[in-house]
């Protein structure tokens, strides 16, 4: 049996009562690098092995024909992806945007992704919304059988609103989103990550343009989850044989 959440990035200025209110949510701890985890009927969840601080490969793929996900509380319907693309962005761009939103992550963690072409055999969906709402959601189901309070995702779907006008780049325009950043911030959740407030982090529910990158918390967060990516451990490394 699967779970959902619901999990959408807001506007500054939005608020739903009980959008935080996820069951048994876990708090690392208030500051500038404090950070959430999902957990879902009272289970943590990431990719790959049920085990904190271990790495995972997940592949992802774009939704290219309407696909329907009777279990989905959010992204139940999922448009083609092309439906985003024919309002101002290219699909040259919204690829590229969707690669780099990957790399985010997977450059600061113990994370790989891969693109495959059909979405059917995908771990994460990207799809414009069937019924467009808001301004993007996040679903994530996950295997049953815990192992330590852990559950492994099973799939996850991201979907945008295809009425909404995007952007690329920050011009402080805050009533339109970066599709890069919006897109950083559900791939949060599609990996295990909640909200840990409303600002200061990547994955802080209010939209903001003060910085393009994960932040303090996300990344404590994120290598909780699945540990240091392979860039940190080369640096380290560099700076031990440095200190020689």
């Amino acid at each position: 049996m699967r779970s959902t959440i619901r999990a959408c990035l807001l506007a500054r200025a939005l608020a739903i009562p009980g959008l935080l209110a996820f069951a048994g949510a876990l708090v690392a701890h208030d500051g500038d690098d404090a950070y959430r985890l999902l957990e879902l009927d009272g289970y943590k969840v990431k990719w790959g092995d049920q085990e904190l601080g271990v790495g995972a490969s997940v592949s992802y793929a774009f939704a290219d024909r309407a696909l329907r996900f009777d279990d989905a509380r959010n992204c139940r319907e999922l448009a083609p992806i092309k439906g985003l693309a024919d309002q101002n962005l290219s699909m040259e761009t919204l690829t590229r945007e969707t690669a780099a939103a990957f790399q985010v992550w997977e450059r600061s963690a113990g994370l790989s992704f891969h693109q495959v072409s059909d979405a059917r055999e995908a771990d994460i969906v990207v799809g414009a919304q069937g019924r467009p709402r808001g301004r993007a959601f996040a679903n994530v189901s996950y295997a049953p059988d815990p192992q330590d309070g852990v559950r492994a995702i099973d799939q996850a779907l991201v979907c945008l609103n295809p009425e909404q006008e995007w952007k690329v780049g920050f011009d402080g325009d805050k009533d339109v989103y970066d599709i890069r950043y919006t897109l950083i911030h559900e791939i949060g959740h599609a990996i295990g990550l909640d909200h840990p407030g409303p600002s200061g982090q990547v994955m802080a529910f209010r939209y903001t343009e003060a910085f393009d990158e994960l932040q303090p918390g996300d990344l404590r967060g994120v290598r909780r989850l699945y540990g240091y990516g392979s860039d940190d451990l080369a640096r380290r490394d560099a700076g031990d044989d440095a200190s020689r």
